[in-house]
């Protein structure tokens, strides 16, 4: 399976007849999917922003350069004057920077001086939440009953005391976790439930980027995260939420883990 089938496979444009072998080999291989899964959450949230953009018309004082003089008929070749075409040109350049630099800031718009790295994290979670969120026999590789094994476990890989925040004030309880990997390396997902079988789940890894205690928020969809860094971990909390609702759970995460 070559990168350009999976890449076509996202797109849309791969031949029907060839979807079945894709959609088998990314069943078999997880990281792929989980690779690929981060792609679409990017282009998703690329298109929540710029999308709309896309569907406007020029706007007048800008088309107005390139009009035909008065009295041209439509349709004939106009000869711009050297400075307009070098003009044009700059438009053109400063409307790519624009848009390039105004994507990439987007995607790193709650970590700014942090590079892109938050936009792969937030992906990430995501990501793993849309996977893990619909099984139904094997959600999580450990369950709530082996806590303390579970905690230790991921606490070890991570190289960072782990804790799983009670949340039953916000009416979810435990569920388990499993042990999960990112270009960064290793990342733990805790998973809680509550009494309706809604999902939310804690995405977390090691960062070396110090702490930011105040809380970003990213939107992919119908899947909404709220993420923040401290004590030498990134955290993420994901979910199918209204926004007030989740934020009132990173809330009851961040208190828990700091009490």
């Amino acid at each position: 399976m070559t990168e350009g089938d999976l890449h076509a496979w996202l797109d849309g444009e791969l031949p029907e007849d060839r979807r079945d072998d894709v959609e088998r080999h990314l069943a078999d291989n997880p990281e792929d999917a989980r690779r690929f899964e981060r792609y679409r959450t990017q282009r998703a949230m690329l298109s929540t922003s710029f999308g709309p953009l896309l569907d406007r018309s020029l706007p007048d004082t800008l088309a107005q350069p390139f009009a035909p003089p008065a009295g041209m008929a439509t349709g004939a070749v106009v000869r711009p004057k050297r400075r307009v075409a070098v003009w044009a040109l700059a438009l053109a350049a400063s409307l790519l920077v624009f848009l390039a630099g105004g994507a990439m800031g987007w995607l790193a718009h709650g970590w700014t001086g942090y590079g892109t790295g938050s936009a792969a994290f937030v992906a990430d979670a995501v990501a793993a939440h849309r996977v893990f969120v619909v099984e139904v026999r094997h959600p999580v590789e450990v369950g709530a009953d082996q806590e303390a094994h579970l905690v230790g476990w991921l606490s070890k890989r991570l190289g960072k005391p782990l804790r799983a925040p009670r949340l039953a004030a916000q009416g979810y309880d435990l569920v388990g976790g499993r042990l999960l990997s990112d270009a960064q390396g290793p990342a733990a997902q805790l998973m809680y439930q509550d009494a309706a079988g809604r999902r939310i789940t804690l995405y977390v890894r090691p960062s070396t980027n110090g702490s930011d205690t105040s809380f970003r928020f990213a939107q992919d969809g119908n899947v909404q995260a709220f993420y923040w860094r401290d004590n030498g971990l990134a955290w993420a909390v994901t979910g199918d939420l209204d926004r007030v609702t989740l934020s009132n759970i990173a809330e009851e995460v961040y208190g828990a883990l700091n009490s």
